[in-house]
């Protein structure tokens, strides 16, 4: 199984197409999909709900993917990835701990966003709180960097019913990302994060097999040196999908990225 590097995620320009929630389609085995930001077409051999599709191309590679609501593609139609009647009975809590509701219709996304540093990010979110946020409408976002936060949150017209809620990695004192945060002040923002480097160390190791994450040496890029350290010869992205394959619950999760995603997610549905 393969799992890019880093996916380039279109960026969504039409609020029109922004607002409107993929729609839902039963997941069966042979099913052909495609995946647009990677490239990937394919036929599926394996689905789990809010966990882990796999896709396999006309070459015979497979390709596992995070499911995450129009990410994939059917027919050249955006489409949200479920479980079909005969599909895996849902549990009674959702993996972040609360309690699973009755399936509902797909309706229109609400207006507030969720807004997350990176794809890693909005995959991991998508794994652990994607039924909560389905449940209340909620689109999580990639910023892919967010050196340029201010004039994007100007751009955003937050107000009482359009609210952003902003999970930044590495929110420390003298931090870049704390100096970012320092510029957003807006009653209708929510600015927040967690002391991890990056979202893969928000994942505890024991969940992953590691009694601790290695130490990267300054100046190497973190990921490149943790991949190195563990002597993983993959890249960053094929590790990354091993990492999220190996965690099932919030409780696979260091509690300050937790507490950090429940106060967000709290302040967008105005919990």
């Amino acid at each position: 199984m393969s799992k890019p590097d880093r996916w380039a995620v279109e960026d969504v320009v039409d609020a029109d197409k922004q607002a409107a929630i993929p729609s839902p389609i039963e997941v069966r085995l042979g099913l052909e999909l495609s995946h647009p930001s990677t490239g990937t077409v394919g036929q599926v051999v394996a689905f789990t709900e809010g966990a882990r599709i796999i896709l396999e191309d006309a070459a015979g590679r497979r390709h596992e993917f995070a499911p995450i609501d129009g990410f994939f593609e059917h027919n050249n139609r955006r489409v949200a990835l479920r479980t079909g009647p005969g599909g895996p009975t849902a549990s009674s809590y959702t993996a972040s701990g609360s309690l699973s509701a009755e399936p509902s219709r797909a309706g229109v996304a609400q207006a507030s966003r969720i807004w997350v540093e990176g794809i890693h990010d909005a995959e991991l979110i998508e794994k652990i709180w994607g039924d909560d946020l389905r449940a209340e409408a909620i689109v999580v976002e990639p910023l892919h960097g967010a050196d340029e936060l201010a004039a994007a949150v100007s751009n955003f017209q937050p107000g009482p019913d359009r609210r952003l809620g902003i999970l930044l990695d590495h929110l420390v004192d003298g931090s870049k990302e704390s100096r970012i945060a320092a510029t957003i002040s807006h009653p209708n923002v929510l600015v927040t994060g967690h002391p991890y480097v990056d979202i893969w160390e928000a994942v505890k190791p024991p969940a992953i097999g590691l009694e601790a994450w290695p130490s990267v040496p300054r100046g190497i890029p973190w990921k490149d040196g943790i991949v190195a350290e563990l002597g993983f010869q993959e890249h960053t992205g094929r590790f990354w999908g091993s990492v999220l394959s190996s965690i099932d619950s919030y409780t696979d999760l260091e509690t300050p990225l937790v507490n950090a995603v429940e106060r967000i997610i709290d302040f967008v549905t105005g919990g």
